[in-house]
């Protein structure tokens, strides 16, 4: 398929999605979001898929906001229609594991695309920030619920009540992202752990997903509830099998993903 303002990719079972506006600092529009869940519902279909990175264009930004144009235009429908927030939401319930590889700014609506992924790497030259207030609006695409999950609510309201922008080692420091590269290692660091996740067993990496971001937003004996089921599926799994069998064969496992 061919997209407008993404570039898509597929290299031995890693998907690879680039926001491709650098002119714009790949702000996010209306057409950019319809082609990314375009994208990730293409990706959906292809069976040797094992994980999806996204990044942007140039060196600049990885998503620097959302468009101020088409922003300018919202009103309250736009708002509870919420759009951007329902991909993100789409974004976070992937069945595949996601990785931001975040190249430059992530800004506004920038980090909280990066927020919905399941995993975020920084360039030591990243710059991060939830700026909405200076525009008299809040982080509207999942900022106010996701940074405080991630960062922890007092930290998450300092950010989002500032608008301050701060640096890939503070984001490391709180949490936001796991590691941070010089800017020419980021594509190889993100793949690198991309290829970790995906010698693993994909239904298990798929059902842990499943298991922590639910088990998070329950009580912890729901949580726990949902680790038996989903281990008890697991024990059933011909990928338990050849996982048990090719450790002690010592050989790297042929994982089929049931």
């Amino acid at each position: 398929m061919a997209f407008e303002t993404i570039l898509t990719d597929i290299n031995n079972g890693l998907g690879t999605i680039t926001i491709n506006r650098p002119g714009a600092r790949n702000a996010l529009n209306p057409t950019v979001v319809r082609e990314l869940r375009a994208a990730l519902e293409g990706f959906a279909d292809k069976d040797e898929l094992r994980a999806v990175v996204f990044t942007g264009a140039g060196e600049v930004a990885f998503v620097a906001g959302s468009d101020i144009t088409a922003l300018a235009g919202y009103a309250a429908g736009d708002g509870l229609s919420a759009k951007m927030q329902r991909f993100f939401d789409y974004l976070e319930d992937y069945e595949l594991p996601t990785i931001a590889a975040m190249n430059g700014f992530a800004l506004g609506g920038g980090i909280e695309l990066a927020m919905a992924c399941d995993i975020r790497i920084a360039a030591e030259s990243a710059r991060f920030g939830l700026p909405e207030t200076n525009l008299g609006i809040i982080p509207g695409a999942g900022g106010t619920q996701r940074l405080s999950r991630l960062v922890g609510k007092g930290r998450a309201v300092e950010l989002i009540l500032t608008g301050r922008i701060f640096d890939s080692e503070e984001a490391l420091r709180m949490g936001l992202v796991t590691e941070v590269v010089p800017p020419p290692e980021l594509m190889d660091a993100a793949r690198r752990t991309a290829g970790q996740i995906m010698a693993k067993g994909p239904l298990a990496v798929r059902l842990a997903k499943l298991v922590i971001k639910n088990g998070a937003e329950t009580d912890q004996r729901t949580g726990l509830l949902l680790e038996r089921l989903a281990q008890s599926l697991l024990y059933t799994s011909s990928d338990k099998s050849e996982g048990l069998n090719a450790f002690l064969e010592k050989r790297p496992a042929a994982f089929t993903g049931f």
